[in-house]
């Protein structure tokens, strides 16, 4: 059953999530508890393919599939991030997998030159990032520049950003950037069987005394393993990625690289972006970055 990728990804995985998503999962959660939560074996790509936009001097093209031919050269190519991240696709997102496979259309695409991501999500599940990461990498491989545009842009969401070229706030009321942290939830369920009737048992070989200490330990309510082993390297991987793509971020600041999130002002003020400007304005720069790039290919060949 295809829901069935959602239903473990919320029960049993790690995040780079802001606590307000969080609390959204955790309501669909209680639904699948309550037996309220409509298992269908459809997605959402099943009904409605991933769609972006193309943007050249004959205006805007909204793109569902297939780019169409005879498209512009130095074409700017615009996709929506939205929601929690996933990898998978589920019944109410699309996966980073489906969004990163028709970025990679794009960044391929002869006629595309640079691309903008339009990013409005409180971050998700760690396996979400690396599709995203790796096409944003292949567009820089291929010289085509990326800019992010955004407005929400937090956890999972901003350790992506971090590898576009430049982070924009689309607005400097909103928009909002940070919460660079990690964390990891599950539910109990012992009290729960227990009034259904149901008693679970897991036994481990003799010589398997390691296989899920962490877990077990955490289900006792004796965290520190779990903490150090599984989410503190985690955590570490986040804050080496954000300084590492963003130089001029501010590390003295209180939080900015402990879960603390910033309204686009103070984000542009501590290095966590790079300007405040709409979706025009990104279009505009990425334009910039591209025909700096030709002016740069061809004065030093």
């Amino acid at each position: 059953m295809k829901s069935n990728y959602l239903i473990t990804t919320l029960l049993r995985g790690k995040w780079f999530i802001d606590h307000r998503l969080e609390i959204e999962t955790s309501e669909i959660i209680d639904k699948i508890l309550n037996r309220s939560f409509s298992g269908e074996n459809s997605i959402l790509s099943d009904n409605k393919p991933f769609s972006f936009s193309i943007i050249s001097t004959n205006g805007a093209i909204p793109v569902a599939e297939d780019i169409p031919e005879g498209i512009p050269y130095d074409t700017t190519a615009i996709f929506l991030i939205e929601g929690v991240m996933l990898k998978q696709g589920s019944l109410s997102h699309y996966g980073t997998t489906e969004i990163a496979a028709a970025i990679r259309k794009a960044v391929e695409h002869d006629r595309i030159s640079s691309i903008v991501l339009r990013i409005d999500s409180g971050g998700g599940a760690i396996d979400s990032i690396a599709p995203l990461v790796d096409v944003i990498q292949l567009a820089k491989e291929k010289n085509k520049p990326i800019v992010a545009s955004c407005d929400l842009c937090a956890s999972a969401a901003y350790f992506v950003s971090t590898y576009c070229d430049e982070i924009h706030a689309d607005n400097d009321i909103s928009a909002e950037f940070g919460s660079i942290g990690v964390m990891m939830s599950f539910r109990d369920y012992e009290k729960y069987y227990k009034k259904e009737g149901i008693t679970e048992h897991r036994i481990y070989s003799n010589l398997s005394e390691h296989k899920n200490q962490p877990l077990e330990l955490a289900i006792q309510g004796k965290y520190d393993m779990i903490k150090t082993e599984m989410l503190d390297p985690l955590a570490v991987r986040f804050q080496k990625a954000v300084t590492e793509n963003m130089p001029r971020l501010n590390k003295e600041v209180e939080g900015i690289l402990s879960g603390k999130t910033f309204y686009a002002n103070a984000a542009l003020e501590n290095g966590m972006i790079h300007a405040i400007g709409d979706i025009d304005f990104s279009i505009k720069r990425v334009r910039e970055l591209r025909d700096k790039r030709l002016i740069n290919k061809y004065t030093n060949s």
